[in-house]
């Protein structure tokens, strides 16, 4: 039996022990995630901004949420962006990687240091703890080369762009067309995967000097979404505006003007800002010793019902059903 002295003794003791709990909650820091992007100032990557803040803000005092890119096509650049975070010990790191064969040996250095990482569009990537994959890549380059071939006739020369042959799902979307494209045998893909840095002005360059060696081309097949603007406008300034079609990945808002005038058939995209509140969400889970299983609801437009399987290294790869493809008939419906 406690003596009276004794219970106050335990009594100030569960009380010390309280406030020390209520003041560890109180001083416990927000969880810090920062998302680094291929190129600032994208479209596309202002578009994913937008869900990084949007995660941020609906969970205050739980994460601090930002977003850092390097400011040209630059795989070094944004390698030196990732090492310094690293560096910074942040909790975890999003990112969307422009070369994950560059970024391998900092990403291990981060999860060493017991940063969680999580990646996007590099289902080649080793270390990542998730990567997170809008769509099968390989499914979607084969529908959009579906599409071209349909608007060809399933007959012709066609060629395929892309921003960087490091860009491990825009090399799948172009693989995908390929493979897609010799079902039918009178279908000609010549001068295949083109670079074009994720820069308009230098896919507009690269689409003429197709249309110059190949002057009876009748489709083209882009990956980054400035693909199709180039290729777009190298085909209106050509007068061969219905008469070579174009399909890609690309984002309504800047490819309006060629859907409307026909130089571009069609394109494809998944929401930017969808795919910035996975990667977040993923990490904050991470954080929070949390797993994502096969099957499960992520809350998230697209992540339904998402696909889980073991990656290339110690991670797995989520995969998500958000792909989304439009024409002139209704891209207005998509306001980004």
């Amino acid at each position: 039996m406690l003596t009276k002295t004794k219970c106050a003794a335990a009594i100030i003791a569960l009380g010390t022990l309280s406030v020390a709990g209520v003041l560890h909650a109180q001083n416990k820091k927000p969880v810090d995630i920062v998302t680094v992007v291929k190129i600032t100032g994208l479209s596309w990557f202002n578009r994913m901004e937008v869900g990084v803040k949007e995660f941020g803000a609906a969970n205050v005092g739980v994460v601090n949420t930002r977003q850092i890119g390097p400011a040209q096509s630059d795989a070094a650049q944004q390698q030196r962006l990732v090492e310094d975070l690293v560096a910074k010990k942040v909790d975890a790191i999003a990112v969307v990687s422009m070369d994950p064969l560059t970024l391998e040996p900092v990403l291990k250095r981060a999860l060493d240091r017991g940063i969680k990482v999580v990646t996007h569009e590099a289902d080649n990537q080793k270390n990542t703890l998730v990567d997170i994959e809008a769509f099968d890549n390989t499914a979607y380059g084969a529908r959009l080369n579906e599409r071209l071939a349909e608007c060809m006739g399933k007959s012709g020369k066609w060629s395929s762009l892309l921003g960087s042959l490091g860009s491990q799902s825009q090399v799948q979307w172009a693989d995908g067309g390929a493979n897609n494209a010799k079902k039918y045998p009178k279908m000609t893909l010549v001068d295949a995967k083109n670079e074009t840095a994720n820069d308009a002005e230098k896919a507009y360059g690269k689409a003429k000097e197709i249309l110059r060696k190949h002057p009876d081309i009748k489709g083209f097949q882009g990956s980054s979404s400035l693909d199709v603007l180039g290729i777009g406008r190298a085909i209106e300034e050509a007068g061969l505006t219905g008469k070579i079609c174009v399909y890609g990945t690309g984002l309504p808002s800047e490819a309006a003007k060629f859907l409307e005038s026909g130089a571009v058939g069609g394109i494809a995209f998944w929401d930017p800002k969808d795919a910035g509140i996975m990667m977040n969400k993923a990490a904050l889970m991470l954080v929070q010793g949390k797993t994502i299983t096969n099957g499960m609801d992520m809350g998230v437009p697209g992540y339904n019902a998402v696909t889980v399987k073991k990656g290339p290294g110690v991670g797995i790869i989520v995969t998500g059903k958000a792909w989304v493809e439009v024409d002139k008939s209704n891209y207005k419906k998509y306001a980004f």
